[in-house]
């Protein structure tokens, strides 16, 4: 959807970029992880995953320019009363350069790490998938301080229902994935995600959209 959003808009307002980075880190890392494994469901699944990913951000990086100077295009007079156009050169946002270079940054010192450094097989996996499972856990946790501010408000308006299925019935199959290979770096990281879409359907339950309490203008 925000991919789409993206595309209609031309513009990237209320998208956040970090999700798109962090789940793209997630995805390489067990794609990495499932190679090792030699493990083709971990392999496909995350090889598309990672696409995906790495085209929002790069559709990001296209749609959030940030004009150098803050000038607009027009005509100037340059030496000797000529007219020239000025056209100032676009980037992408600062911060959005400095958090994808650390994302390449990252991605280098782990698989140096991993490939260099370590040169045991059995020992590569394990680390390897102790960071994947630390990792994905704090991914499903993340949220929980927005969970607390719908406590607050008694409002389910910023959450998303679809996606909340989709996490759940995803974190699901993980978890009987690796229950069923015994894997507990496949298994483990995966019940977090279960628990936190449980805890949004009752808060679907508990504060129903379109209950809301309406605003009423004071009057004098």
């Amino acid at each position: 959807s925000d991919l789409r959003q993206m595309l209609a808009t031309k513009s990237v307002e209320n998208i956040q970029f970090l999700p798109f980075l962090t789940t793209d880190v997630n995805n390489l890392s067990w794609l990495g992880y499932g190679c090792l494994k030699q493990d083709w469901t971990l392999i496909a699944v995350n090889t598309v995953g990672a696409a995906l990913q790495t085209l929002y951000i790069l559709a990001y990086l296209y749609y959030s320019p940030a004009k150098v100077g803050g000038q607009l295009p027009g005509w100037v007079r340059g030496p000797g009363g000529t007219l020239a156009l000025t056209v100032p050169s676009s980037l992408p946002q600062r911060p959005v350069l400095l958090r994808t270079l650390l994302l390449l940054a990252v991605l280098a010192a782990g698989y140096g790490y991993f490939t260099l450094l370590i040169a045991d097989g059995r020992t590569r996996l394990a680390r390897l998938g102790l960071f994947c499972s630390v990792f994905t856990i704090s991914m499903y946790l993340s949220p929980l301080a927005d969970l607390a501010k719908i406590v607050r408000s008694k409002s389910t308006r910023c959450l998303s229902f679809p996606l909340t299925v989709t996490t759940f019935l995803a974190s699901t199959s993980w978890t009987l994935y690796g229950l069923q290979l015994r894997d507990p770096y496949i298994m483990v990281p995966n019940v977090p995600g279960i628990v936190t879409s449980v805890v949004r359907f009752w808060l679907f339950w508990r504060y129903p959209a379109g209950q809301e309490k309406p605003y009423r203008p004071l009057h004098a």
